[in-house]
């Protein structure tokens, strides 16, 4: 989060015997999304700025904002596409430059193809992607958090139709399947904050 919560709760957590960690903020380019959480930049000088300041409050990792939400409201649509494939690429080379593993906040293949492309580490939710991008996923091992549950809790709110929800969720579950059975890594998540 933007706010420092994060790193609060991991001075807390040893307390109480949780091993918790965190990237001390997300970060996004300008004009893309993640503004309401992370920390933004322009140039690659205040991108470097940023990893230096993660450094110093002692990230754990790096997570990074590359792609729009999922619009719930019309199946196979993103808020947005995210940075170009060749920023998205070097956001994360100069993460790992800096010795940050790092997470992805992505969807779509045009925005985790490019993570991958570039060895990210991890990618959070993963909506919308093929099956040349999931094979790829899976065979290079990278970590996929496809946070179904935010989809799945949404069904029968009455804030999104629920044939579009129902139609994602078959489709995510499938990818899972198909992950899986190619040997690729999947982590639970809640993405509870959404």
């Amino acid at each position: 989060d933007a706010w420092g919560v994060s790193l609060r709760a991991r001075e807390l957590a040893g307390e109480y015997g949780i091993d918790y960690r965190s990237p001390a903020f997300p970060i996004y380019r300008r004009g893309h999304y993640g503004a309401f959480i992370g920390r933004g930049f322009d140039t690659e000088d205040e991108y470097r700025a940023l990893l230096d300041e993660a450094g110093e409050k002692r990230a754990d990792f790096i997570k990074l904002m590359i792609s729009g939400l999922i619009d719930f409201d019309h199946f196979g649509v993103l808020t947005e596409p995210g940075p170009e494939p060749q920023d998205i690429r070097r956001m994360i080379e100069l993460a790992h430059a800096a010795g940050f593993a790092v997470m992805a906040h992505a969807n779509g293949d045009r925005a985790v193809m490019a993570a991958l492309q570039a060895g990210v580490d991890s990618i959070e939710h993963g909506a919308y992607l093929s099956e040349s991008v999931l094979l790829r996923m899976a065979q290079q091992r990278t970590l996929w958090v496809p946070t179904l549950s935010t989809i799945g809790n949404l069904i029968g709110s009455g804030r999104y139709p629920d044939a579009v929800l129902k139609r994602l969720l078959a489709q995510q579950q499938e990818a899972v399947r198909f992950v899986a059975a190619h040997g690729g890594r999947i982590g639970l998540g809640s993405d509870a904050g959404a």
